[in-house]
């Protein structure tokens, strides 16, 4: 015969673990975790942080690309954005991109964003008292 019979090798014990397939998946995933997961945690974090910190006065720009000002912050997911004199429009706070502009808190506003308009709020009791008791300029 020319040609010979093939006969097959011994496997060699072929049923056991491989730690050289498992470490290239744990680097593939640490690179994932480095380079996407991480990054975009932090991102959404801080986005976070920014609608948490909103308050009357701010100069925002919403994801629908609108630029305006925050007039009165109705509740936990809702705001009204001034777009342009007189015009005023509902926005969910979710959809706020950035802050152009960022006010002071006032020394009125216990945490900042009780959403009264300026002209609606009354004076406070103290402001009226200070008003009533300060020695007037006639006397």
């Amino acid at each position: 015969m020319l040609i010979s019979p093939a006969y097959a090798q011994d496997a060699g014990g072929g049923g056991g673990f491989d730690i050289g397939f498992l470490l290239p998946m744990v680097l593939i995933f640490g690179v994932f975790y480095m380079l996407l997961i991480r990054p975009q945690q932090k991102k959404a974090k801080q986005h976070r942080e920014l609608l948490e910190a909103l308050r009357r006065g701010d100069r925002i720009i919403t994801n629908g690309g609108l630029i305006g000002l925050i007039i009165k912050v109705v509740d936990a997911n809702e705001l009204i954005v001034e777009i342009a004199d007189g015009v005023r429009v509902r926005v969910a706070r979710s959809m706020v991109s950035t802050v152009i502009a960022k006010t002071e808190p006032s020394r009125d506003d216990d945490d900042g964003d009780d959403g009264d308009d300026e002209e609606e709020r009354p004076r406070s009791r103290k402001r009226r008292r200070r008003r009533r008791e300060a020695p007037d300029d006639d006397e």
